[in-house]
């Protein structure tokens, strides 16, 4: 069969998209950077698409054409720089319908989530709801797949939060640590996919794939810590309501910087409503429950990239804060004293109004450079920007300046690890 995965670079999709070419499919691929997803996934015929802007039926015509099933594992955490809830759960499904319909595709399959309703408690879960409504009043065959939270040996959203706070060290800070969870496997949401494009699960059927027994978060952050091998914490903290609203909030703020973060508000609020679901009838379609927690991490073992990952991804935040100190403040302190940082440069030989210049260039770089690492589009270029102009600093100093070397506060030798900070820093903020 030929099948159309929108969301297939994604972390569910692109584990779908691996399922199907392995069952034999064709597979198209919707993705908003088709040449990384052609890295990753070679064997798929990528086209471009924002689902944000595909809201009318035109939109989605060309790429259904001889499709014979769409699977939409396509989502958004939170509104933001990059993402519109709206927009991509419910505005692009109902158009992307409309055009199945006519193109005659056979089936629809929906990776929603276990909780979602008109009234939920967050846009993410308002939204998916909305969406899965236009499905079921489509004309055309559907599923609608509900993970819980889906567990992988890739990590993102809610199973980056958990390795994140898994990372802690000697302590364990905690908000709602008393929630309930239900978990699932990413291969069960796979191959649940597979039957249900395949004609093996009935139509029309609305499915929660989670695993029996539910967990508090305490639990899942405990197991999280033994699977990574982290010792165990020698004190808890149960972080107050307010505390956590308040870091969702700043979380939230970052969103429209373009940062996706796995501390925004819809995470926390959707823990406030527990993320569970009904096994009942996955059990009675496939014969079979969904792997426990602790069968789900005894299947994929941690290796250290796992644990470097829950460490980085604990300290890129306050890496990314001290780069842009560094450089603000740096820009910020020569523009105060710029007289001081013209007389040094005059010193070296240029007048005393190039020198002026030159001090005020290389104030006005290190601010916008300091602000630039703040931006999620901007940031990766930032940490270029920075490491290009301290070599052009450290060069220029030794032709201008070679006794800086011999400082005896080190005023060349602390920009190297500034610098290295950067080259790190930049490795790290690659997407998928």
């Amino acid at each position: 069969m030929r099948i159309l995965v929108l969301g297939g670079y994604g972390f569910i999709g692109a584990e779908i998209c691996r399922t199907f070419l392995t069952a034999g499919h064709d597979v198209i691929g919707l993705a908003r950077t088709p040449k990384l997803a052609t890295c990753l996934l070679p064997q798929v015929e990528w086209h471009a698409g924002d689902m944000r802007h595909m809201l009318q039926q035109e939109d989605w015509t060309h790429l259904l054409a001889n499709v014979d099933i769409v699977v939409n594992a396509a989502g958004a955490l939170q509104d933001g720089l990059f993402d519109d809830l709206e927009a991509v759960h419910h505005g692009a499904i109902k158009a992307c319908l409309a055009a199945c319909t006519q193109s005659g595709v056979a089936r629809f399959v929906q990776i929603s989530a276990t909780g979602a309703s008109r009234d939920a408690p967050t846009p993410f879960m308002r939204t998916k709801a909305a969406g899965d409504d236009a499905i079921m009043a489509a004309s055309l065959d559907w599923v609608i797949l509900r993970p819980g939270l889906v567990l992988a040996p890739n990590a993102y959203g809610g199973t980056a939060l958990l390795r994140l706070l898994a990372a802690f060290p000697y302590i364990q800070p905690l908000i709602m640590a008393d929630r309930q969870v239900q978990t699932v496997h990413i291969k069960e949401v796979t191959e649940s996919a597979l039957m249900a494009a395949e004609g093996r699960i009935p139509s029309q059927a609305d499915i929660d794939l989670v695993e029996e027994q539910s967990r508090s978060l305490e639990q899942l952050v405990a197991g999280m810590r033994h699977w990574l091998g982290f010792e165990t914490a020698k004190i808890q903290i149960t972080l107050p309501n307010w505390l956590g609203q308040l870091i969702s909030k700043a979380a939230d703020g970052l969103g429209r910087l373009g940062w996706r973060s796995p501390l925004g508000s819809n995470a926390l609020q959707s823990l406030e409503g527990h993320v569970s679901g009904d096994p009942g009838l996955w059990y009675s379609i496939s014969g079979r429950h969904c792997c426990s927690f602790e069968e789900t991490l005894a299947s994929m073992p941690s290796t250290t990239q796992e644990r470097w990952f829950a460490k980085l991804a604990l300290l890129l935040p306050l890496m990314i804060a001290t780069l842009s100190l560094f450089w603000l403040l740096s820009g910020l302190i020569a523009m105060a004293q710029m007289q001081m940082a013209s007389d040094l440069l005059a010193d070296a030989g240029p007048s005393s109004l190039q020198a002026q210049f030159l001090a005020a260039i290389a104030a006005i770089l290190n601010i916008g450079l300091g602000l630039a690492i703040l931006v999620r589009p901007w940031a990766r270029r930032a940490c270029l920007g920075m490491v290009m102009l301290t070599l052009f600093y450290l060069a220029s100093a030794t032709i201008l300046l070679p006794n800086l070397w011999f400082d005896p506060l080190g005023a060349l030798l602390k920009a190297i690890p500034a610098l290295m900070l950067a080259l790190i820093t930049r490795s790290l903020l690659t997407e998928r």
